[in-house]
């Protein structure tokens, strides 16, 4: 089974990115100061989640798929993400990127679907797994009926960068049919990693990775009130010395969930601009 949907780019990726109102996608964009701004859409933008691990042999292809899929975000109106989790850890290498808390939330949308088991690599879109992801056209249905739905919340995000840290303002503004409670995540994500592993099912191997969750803040509880926005303001630290250009392999993303269901409401990015 081939795992090159090339964004192939096969019809029915095409046909995502021309049923999609290009107009209506988030914007990000340079500003004064290395400022960068987003907007979301009024359509919901996709979150799309890659469960995935450095011990894992069946995981490079899929961070190969994703890592095609985040050349096309903006036209697909996805925010692709890749958490790696930490239950291969054990098997003979440990994934410098891999955090508990993704693999608790994996468990948590196993549960959801009424599985006790959790695998990788796995996908998730708007909160739901997709099993037939690697199928060109279930990927684009998914991701063309989710745009098709409107938004039940907006996000606005900002980045300025320091020499060390990058300052982010996030507000949640909910609209209508939103739930009476929501969870907002804030995220920092790393492209161009080449990480050699030199033991477990990918000893020998240079892995690539792009969209790297490397900081996670939430949840931030919020509530369906239109009246009472969630506005939020952190400092997401970066390394030391970061020089303009390496600044460039970073961005954030944000997205808004309904506790209760798991689903994702909406979601946006933001890489970093100036």
């Amino acid at each position: 089974m081939s795992f090159d949907m090339s964004i192939s780019f096969s019809v029915s990726m095409r046909a995502v990115a021309a049923t999609l109102v290009l107009a209506a996608a988030s914007i990000a964009q340079a500003a004064a100061g290395g400022a960068c701004v987003a907007r979301s859409p009024d359509g919901r933008q996709a979150l799309v989640e890659l469960y995935t691990s450095e011990g894992c042999s069946s995981c490079p292809p899929a961070d190969d798929w994703l890592a095609r899929l985040a050349a096309h975000h903006a036209a697909l109106r996805v925010v692709p993400l890749a958490l790696h989790v930490d239950y291969w850890d054990g098997l003979g290498w440990t994934d410098r990127f891999a955090q508990h808390r993704f693999t608790e939330r994996q468990h948590a949308l196993a549960a959801r679907g009424g599985g006790r088991f959790v695998y990788t690599p796995e996908i998730a879109v708007g909160g739901r797994e997709l099993r037939d992801w690697r199928d060109a056209d279930a990927f684009a249905r998914r991701v063309v009926a989710t745009a098709a739905e409107p938004a039940r919340v907006g996000i606005a995000l900002s980045a300025a960068r320091r020499a060390d840290a990058l300052d982010v303002a996030l507000s949640v503004t909910p609209r209508a049919g939103a739930p009476r409670v929501l969870d907002a995540y804030l995220v920092l994500y790393e492209n161009g990693i080449e990480s050699p592993v030199r033991a477990g099912e990918n000893r020998g191997a240079t892995l690539r990775h792009e969209r790297v969750v490397r900081q996670w803040i939430g949840p931030l509880a919020a509530t369906g009130d239109a009246g009472a926005p969630l506005d939020v303001r952190r400092a997401l630290p970066l390394p030391a010395n970061l020089r303009a250009a390496d600044a460039a392999r970073y961005g954030v993303a944000a997205f808004v969930e309904d506790p209760a269901t798991g689903d994702v409401l909406q979601a946006l990015d933001l890489p970093l601009c100036g």
